[in-house]
């Protein structure tokens, strides 16, 4: 399979910390100098979604989606306490994590900086991006640790699917304790919109690719095509985004920082703690791997999509958001590093 073969993080992922503050200059630049480019994006509206956002995520997700392979489920006998582990890291604990965590800085420790109104946007946030476990950047971090492709896969693969029936509850659950009531058939037209839409687009298009050309010339041929559109996807939905966001920024910078803290946290202890418990379970560390790696990290672009769905794109929730794109790559590198570095602690790989 094509994660097999990965020659590890390209040169946009190895920087994309960087491209990130670039594009955050640029559209808060342009937010400044030249207004009436936002405004006028801003104008393109159908049924409560921005339409330029909503396409250049669809560009994101979709090179994403072509990768998954569900026939890949059935593989979950071969090793189903590392899926349970890892799926129950990123359904039953990552999620209430981060709102502890998002809610004990925000509205706590640092209630003398932040607003009681902002703290709940950011709140928000913070849980839109927890509820949504990573998907397609994972494979990068599992083959920098050496991780089993297969096991990596049929997590992906699973996320997928429990996205579709465990996101919208989940939201739902934590928001309404702080009170904020959202809409449920926003919420399933979001997840339609960006998640079963692009996934059944990508499983079509790799079907069709497969039957018609082969395996070898999809994963070795065609996929490569798609490279660095995710990314490119990405930053251009970021300028558009901090266009609208450069009020709050140069007025606060200093809220960046401090949405920074929890989801930092978050993504440290979700590792540490999935990588621990595979351990204490005597899994070999190629499982362990992108297990910890898969429970730590986030799908920032669906976060994203939905809080502009519902909030707006000028919406500080959507700010937390898109701090966690702007952390997720460093802290993802240094967690890789002291995955590579502990290898001894594990069982030899099977």
């Amino acid at each position: 399979m094509s994660q097999e073969k990965n020659k590890g993080i390209g040169f946009f992922e190895k920087y994309l910390t960087v491209w990130v503050l670039l594009c955050m200059a640029a559209g808060i630049l342009v937010g400044k100098f030249l207004p009436g480019i936002p405004d006028v994006l801003e104008g393109f509206q159908y049924a409560g979604q921005n339409l330029p956002i909503a396409v250049l995520i669809w560009i994101m997700i979709f090179p994403m989606m072509m990768k998954i392979d569900f026939q890949s489920i059935k593989n979950v006998r071969k090793n189903p306490s590392g899926i349970l582990i890892s799926s129950g890291s990123s359904w039953l604990i990552k999620p209430f994590l981060m709102f502890g965590l998002a809610t004990l800085f925000f509205k706590v420790i640092f209630q003398a900086f932040i607003p009681a109104d902002l703290a709940q946007d950011f709140v928000t946030g913070a849980v839109l991006l927890g509820v949504a476990p990573c998907t397609a950047m994972v494979f990068v971090w599992s083959h920098l640790t050496k991780g089993d492709p297969a096991h990596t896969l049929v997590q992906v693969s699973v996320n997928d699917l429990l996205i579709l029936v465990l996101f919208v509850p989940l939201v739902q659950i934590l928001l309404g304790v702080n009170g904020v009531t959202i809409p449920w058939d926003t919420l399933f037209f979001s997840i339609v919109l960006f998640v079963v839409v692009p996934l059944a687009g990508g499983a079509l298009t790799r079907f069709l690719m497969i039957q018609k050309k082969g395996i070898e010339y999809f994963n070795e041929r065609f996929l490569p095509k798609f490279d660095g559109i995710t990314t490119l996807g990405l930053l251009l939905t970021l300028i558009i985004i901090f266009s609208f966001q450069g009020d709050i920024i140069l007025e606060q910078p200093l809220f960046v920082l401090l949405i920074a803290v929890p989801l930092v946290l978050q993504n440290v202890i979700s590792a540490n703690f999935t990588y621990l418990i595979c351990k204490w379970t005597k899994q070999p560390h190629n499982i362990a791997a992108p297990a910890s790696l898969i429970a730590a990290s986030d799908f920032f672009e669906l976060s994203v999509a939905v809080a502009i769905a519902l909030f707006g794109p000028n919406s500080p929730v959507v700010l937390a958001c898109t701090v966690g794109v702007l952390t997720e790559v460093p802290v993802m590198l240094l967690l890789v590093r002291f995955i590579n570095k502990t290898h001894h602690w594990f069982l030899k790989e099977v």
